[in-house]
């Protein structure tokens, strides 16, 4: 590979939006996201030298994001069950008394329904809303591709009713 700081910007200019969408996925509360964003550039930088080409960058890079995510939420975990903080489930809810949400607030919704799927759910949606090909998401995950195209569409189904359930609970339907 070419020099390191030259690949490094290169795939920071390339990569920064999916990285950060990466974040979004994983975590709700912006200062953790800003943590596990540079966490994760940290960990590509140190990586970079290992990269051999024997798949995308962009594949190479997806699993070192989710890499870091899973690391981040592990080391998180235990950080709060030291300080003996007993609540571990996610609570959502969505603050709009507008009868239709505008762009951004369906996007915060799906966000927030993802953060509601278990890990290897999160896993997966995100690497398919990144537009990797299923051939690529079971390279990663080492699922088989229709294996893979089953779960997409179980998990659709899950962040569909997970939605409906909260505009509901906020009267929106």
């Amino acid at each position: 590979m070419e020099a390191k700081p030259t690949a490094f910007q290169d795939i920071l200019i390339d990569n920064k939006d999916k990285i950060y969408r990466i974040c979004c996925y994983y975590l709700s509360d912006p200062e953790d996201r800003k943590d596990l964003y540079q966490e994760i550039l940290i960990n590509i930088w140190r990586s970079l030298p290992s990269f051999k080409g024997k798949s995308k960058l962009e594949t190479w890079i997806f699993r070192i994001a989710v890499n870091s995510a899973l690391g981040f939420i592990y080391k998180e975990k235990k950080r709060k069950d030291k300080n003996d903080v007993s609540k571990d489930i996610v609570d959502i809810q969505i603050e709009s008394n507008q009868s239709k949400m505008d762009e951004e607030d369906k996007y915060q919704q799906v966000l927030e329904a993802i953060n509601c799927l278990k890990t290897s759910d999160k896993v997966l949606i995100s690497m398919y809303l990144e537009n990797l090909s299923q051939k690529e998401i079971a390279e990663i995950s080492g699922f088989s591709e229709s294996n893979v195209r089953v779960k997409i569409h179980r998990i659709k189904k899950i962040l569909t009713r997970i939605v409906h359930t909260k505009e509901k609970k906020n009267g929106k339907v």
